[in-house]
């Protein structure tokens, strides 16, 4: 039978390894959050999204669409329609300091309504994909997608963490 004091103790000692533990399993997760390789999102999202249509953009292109500077990004990956005409467009991009996301977050924001304003009366099936647009951070990485599949690529993007 266990005293008051031993009792006590082992109270004392459950609480701790519990706390213990919750931190190791809340600090892995959180490191392999900011780790994800940006080709590794791109395959999960390529699973479930087709990028038929579409070409992959570089430096210069993600310059000139969300007017972002070199030294605010680390890494990315952006495709685009290949006609000014159709409005699919999914770009992950991992900033180099946390910080800058919400920056990044309101350039590709004055993407969109340019997009919105360009599409609303010209093709409206365009302007409702645009409409329905995934826009997030998640730490240093921003996800922004325009498609049919931007549900299916918010998923994919939320499980590559």
């Amino acid at each position: 039978m266990l005293t008051g004091k031993k009792m006590k103790s082992l109270f004392v000692l459950s609480a701790v390894m519990i706390l213990f533990g919750i931190s190791i399993g809340c600090s892995g997760k959180k490191e392999d959050a900011k780790d994800v390789p940006v080709h590794t999102i791109e395959e999960r999202i390529k699973q479930v999204a087709s990028m038929e249509n579409m070409e992959k953009g570089d430096m210069n292109r993600l310059k000139k669409l969300y007017h972002l500077d070199a030294d605010e990004v680390q890494d990315f990956v952006l495709y685009t329609a290949e006609s000014n005409a159709e409005a699919n467009e999914l770009a992950v991009i991992k900033v180099k300091q946390e910080k800058q996301a919400e920056s990044v977050k309101e350039k590709i924001t004055k993407r969109i309504e340019a997009q919105e304003v360009k599409l609303k009366d010209y093709r409206p099936e365009q302007y409702y994909l645009v409409e329905k647009h995934v826009l997030m951070v998640k730490g240093r990485y921003i996800l922004f997608a325009v498609s049919k599949d931007a549900e299916k690529i918010e998923s994919a993007f939320d499980k590559a963490f």
